[in-house]
């Protein structure tokens, strides 16, 4: 059988996606574009309105150009509203995210796989992936799902349900499964990271998470993703800057607003001086540190002073790139509720000169990393690297995917190879 797994949104639905496509795999199935699939599985995202149009037109362009392909939609839009997604053409299952570790099992009930192999291909039932499967060199491991923060605009917490974390003899298994299969950098990822293990019996902590897996053997690379400010503890940035770390020099702590006052409205539980400070700091101990952000533009009530505060604050901070997201109501939210909507201009207008300013910071952060020696792992042909500090860059021809390397940056996205550490 030939699948398609196509993926919305954030890491910890690339994660899912790695482990349906994984499972897949270890049955004899085939990965395949979504125009040749007999099965194509579609992961949705249902933070913007965006979002949920591009799901939609995606099913619809399967539809038309593989009208014989099933159809299956899983992932936080398909939870939220099921009835919708069912009703577009070639959609034969809908399976919510409390229900998306059960993909398979739930497909064969459906009838649209079976509990046998599919293919007589070699490989025995449960192989472990390796490292360029579906495109994928770094490997993502969700060890936490669901929210409680109930931000005011942010449909998750209703899509994703109460946190839930992996204990952590099971993450630890995943990162020594990962680093056997060839990985050599894993992306640890959450729904609220910075929540994990509070709903453990004995609970746990991110920072003792972190803790444990540096101790585990293998030249593996650890990569945090999306940290919330208040989680990114004064311990775990220690960990990061300590010399030696295994853990990429590369932090992403969404701000939301550089203004107090709209922060307040988001239900954001901390200020801009507290976030400006934790930012400045890891500058100092780690000038070559990448830090991005995402923000949100267009919030209802944002007052054009509001604006100009997170735009004054966000083109003199040390920031790396931006996410920049223009508000979009989502119904159930604390913010579809509120007065004071924006029109759409006046929010597209605000959304392109911080678009513009995020440009700019990601500029300076590369001009000042030329001329810099960096790790990096190489990615694709083999022609592209990624930095730990998470910048991607070309280099010429002459090596391998999945290959750690030290790069000289030599000026915007290029650079060269000085060092070979694992190399043959």
């Amino acid at each position: 059988m030939k699948f398609a797994v196509v993926t919305f949104g954030c890491r910890v639905n690339q994660a899912d996606s790695h482990r349906i496509e994984e499972e897949l795999q270890a049955r004899g199935a085939t990965s395949t574009p979504s125009g040749e699939a007999d099965l194509v599985i579609v992961n949705t995202c249902s933070v913007t309105a965006t979002a949920d149009q591009g799901a939609r037109q995606t099913v619809r362009r399967i539809a038309r150009e593989n009208p014989a392909a099933k159809i299956v939609m899983t992932g936080c839009y398909a939870t939220r509203s099921p009835d919708e997604l069912a009703a577009l053409p070639g959609v034969a299952l809908v399976i919510p995210n409390e229900r998306k570790h059960r993909t398979l099992p739930l497909l064969e009930d459906a009838g649209l796989t079976t509990a046998q192999r599919f293919s007589d291909g070699e490989g025995a039932c449960g192989a472990s992936i390796e490292p360029g499967f579906a495109g994928r060199t770094t490997f993502t491991l969700r060890v936490q799902t669901g929210c409680e923060q109930r931000c005011a605009y942010c449909i998750i917490p209703s899509t994703r349900g109460r946190g839930r974390s992996l204990p952590v003899a099971e993450v630890l298994r995943e990162a020594l499964r990962a680093s056997a299969a060839g990985f050599r950098e894993i992306m640890l990822t959450g729904v609220h990271l910075g929540s994990y293990g509070r709903d453990l019996q004995p609970t746990a902590s991110l920072l003792e998470l972190l803790q444990a897996l540096d101790s585990l053997p293998g030249d593996v690379r650890y990569r945090l993703s999306s940290l919330e400010p208040m989680d990114c503890t004064p311990a775990i940035v220690d960990l990061v800057c300590r010399a030696g770390s295994r853990f990429a020099p590369h932090f992403h702590l969404p701000l939301q607003h550089a203004s107090d006052r709209m922060l307040r409205e988001m239900r954001r539980p901390y200020t801009l001086a507290a976030y400006s400070a934790l930012v400045r700091g890891i500058v100092d101990r780690l000038p070559h540190a990448s830090i991005g952000s995402d923000v949100i533009v267009g919030f209802p009530g944002e007052t054009g002073a509001d604006f100009e505060r997170n735009a004054e604050y966000l083109a003199g901070s040390p920031l790396s790139h931006l996410h920049v997201f223009p508000y979009s109501d989502r119904p159930g939210t604390a913010a579809s509720g509120m007065p004071g909507k924006l029109a759409g201009p006046v929010v597209r207008a605000r959304g392109a000169r911080i678009r513009g300013i995020g440009a700019e910071l990601a500029r300076r952060f590369q001009a000042s990393q030329v001329g810099t020696v960096r790790p990096a792992l190489t990615l694709e042909d083999g022609e592209v690297v990624v930095t730990d500090n998470y910048m991607k860059v070309r280099i010429p021809k002459g090596h391998r995917r999945n290959e750690q390397v030290h790069v000289r940056l030599t000026g915007f996205g290029a650079g060269h190879v000085v060092d070979s550490p694992s190399a043959g």
